[in-house]
Order: C-alpha cells, then sequence, then structure tokens
C-alpha cells in the first residue's frame, strides 16, 4: 500500500454518492491516472504529483477548511448550507440539480405563504430558514437526516425541502414543486492557504489548466465546412475564430474549406446561418479538450 507524500496535492471527493462516478470521470478526462474501487481509501495518481482521498461528502468541507487536504469536489448545495471558510475555484459541470421547496400533490397549498406556521422537513435547515426569512414567512424547520420524501405522508411536515434532479423521486412520492431555492452543480474548493503555498500553488496552476481546458471543451464543437471564398468577410463577422484566418485550402467549385469552434449555446443559429450563406459539407465533431 502506497503512502500519501507531503509535497502532493491532496484532493478529497465523495466515496459514494450522487457525484462518485461523474467525478472519478471527469478526472480521467483531464488525463490523470489512478485506481479506483469502493474499498479504497486514497489513491495516488501516476501521471501528476496528486493524492485523491474517498470521504464521506458531508467530511469534504472541514477536511479542505482544515488543511487536511488541499481541495475538495463537492455540490454547491453543501457549500450554501455550511458556509466553511473555503475558496471556491471553479464549476464543474456535472451534477446539477436544484433545492426545491414540495408539498403533497393534493394539498391546498399553492403559495409560499400559504406555508405559515406550517412544519418543513429537510436535510437543509440553514438554507431552508434562510431562505423563508428573505420570503418574511415564518415556518417551523424540522431537520432530517434521511429521506424527507415520507414525512408528510407520516403526517409530521406539511412539506418538504430537499435536492431534485429530475424530478422523478418527487413525482413517485406524490410531491410536486412549489418554489425553487437555489441550483446546484459539482464545485472545485481548496484551502485557503493552497494558492499562496508557493510549491502547491505550481501544481494547483498545472492542475487547474486542465480542468479548464476540459470545461471549455465542453462548451464548444469544432466544425469544418466548404464554403465560397466571397462569404468568407461576412462569416468572419459572426464566427470570431475566423477572424485570423489568412490562408485556406481551395476545395473546388470556387468553395474554400475553413475550420472553426463554434459556441454550443449558439450553434444551431450558426449553423442555420452559414448553410443560408452557402456553405456545404459541414462536418461537426466534439472537442476532447481546449487551451484557451
Amino acid at each position: 500500500m502506497s503512502k500519501i507524500q507531503n509535497k502532493n496535492l491532496k484532493l478529497a471527493i465523495q466515496k459514494e454518492g450522487r457525484l462518485s462516478d461523474d467525478t472519478l470521470d471527469f478526472l480521467r478526462k483531464v488525463g490523470l491516472d489512478f485506481e479506483s474501487y469502493q474499498q479504497k481509501l486514497f489513491s495516488t495518481v501516476r501521471n501528476f504529483p496528486l493524492e485523491i482521498l474517498y470521504v464521506r461528502d458531508n467530511d469534504i468541507p472541514n477536511y479542505v477548511s482544515s488543511g487536511t487536504v488541499d481541495l475538495g469536489i463537492i455540490g454547491q448545495n453543501i457549500l450554501n448550507e455550511e458556509r466553511p471558510k473555503v475558496k471556491k475555484l471553479l464549476n464543474l459541470r456535472f451534477g446539477f440539480c436544484s433545492l426545491v421547496v414540495a408539498v403533497p400533490k393534493e394539498s391546498t397549498i399553492f403559495n409560499l405563504s400559504d406555508l405559515t406556521g406550517k412544519i418543513i422537513a429537510t436535510s437543509y435547515p440553514a438554507s431552508t430558514r434562510n431562505f423563508f426569512k428573505k420570503k418574511n414567512v415564518s415556518i417551523k424547520v424540522l431537520p432530517i437526516s434521511g429521506s424527507v420524501e415520507v414525512t408528510p405522508v407520516l403526517g409530521i411536515a406539511q412539506a418538504i425541502v430537499d435536492l431534485t434532479s429530475t424530478g422523478s423521486t418527487l413525482a413517485l412520492n406524490d410531491l410536486r414543486t412549489l418554489a425553487n431555492i437555489y441550483d446546484s452543480e459539482a464545485v472545485l474548493i481548496a484551502n485557503e492557504n493552497v494558492v499562496t503555498s508557493e510549491g502547491k500553488n505550481i501544481l494547483l496552476t498545472k492542475l487547474l489548466t486542465r480542468f479548464k481546458a476540459v470545461l471549455s471543451a465542453k462548451n464548444y464543437r469544432y466544425v469544418m465546412m466548404n464554403v465560397p471564398s466571397k462569404i468568407l468577410p461576412k462569416l468572419k463577422k459572426f464566427m470570431p475564430s475566423l477572424k485570423s484566418l489568412t490562408n485556406s485550402k481551395v476545395a473546388w467549385d470556387g468553395l474554400i474549406s475553413v475550420q472553426s469552434v463554434i459556441k454550443e449555446d449558439f450553434f444551431w443559429e450558426t449553423i442555420e446561418k452559414v448553410k443560408t450563406l452557402g456553405a456545404r459539407g459541414i462536418i461537426v465533431l466534439p472537442i476532447e479538450k481546449m487551451i484557451v
């Protein structure tokens, strides 16, 4: 069994749970080579000075804030609930979910004000209290560590506050969403001292470069197409990556071959424009990593 190296960065991730598989998948996408299986407590990355610790998700903020580990990957919901003294570095664009207020489908409660004086069961008491305080609605919070969905059926609460991603769990328990408190996703957090530690800051910068390269690639598509040479000035107006284009391979029939990247949010709108202008043979490819 290998030992944890003190000079290496140490990253705590969820041992098992909602973020586990996506976290491991993301770390491998950034090119980290390591072993992981359920009984393993920590892994040494073979191709980067990084140790990965597998712990309970609720323990990660304390490990990071105390300096036991340098970095952690957790849900934004835990940051909102516990407010630990850590530095948030990146949104990681997976593990999307929302913290919502939900009531039974047949309930006569249709507005937040209808919950005045009612009992709300939740595993997120701080977030719940803060939300209703801002809405000027007085409620009673019942902290629950297990499944909160059953509390209305048991008659011990009139509503719940819980995380949902697809809404299927709420539907299975005959609950409907009344309000959204906040949206959450996986985030990378750091001990406040790691960014000032000369040795570890160098490693952190290298690791962040890898993370950002994968995250940037998620937002773009690589496009190859043949276009009439006369429309190139028009293309450059709404495709910024073509502005520095000085030489393109001649295809045929007055067409030239160009390559570009298109942001996912505007992909279809852009493709429709270039087709209208006469683009042909459009090929779209995913981008694995993008250094910007």
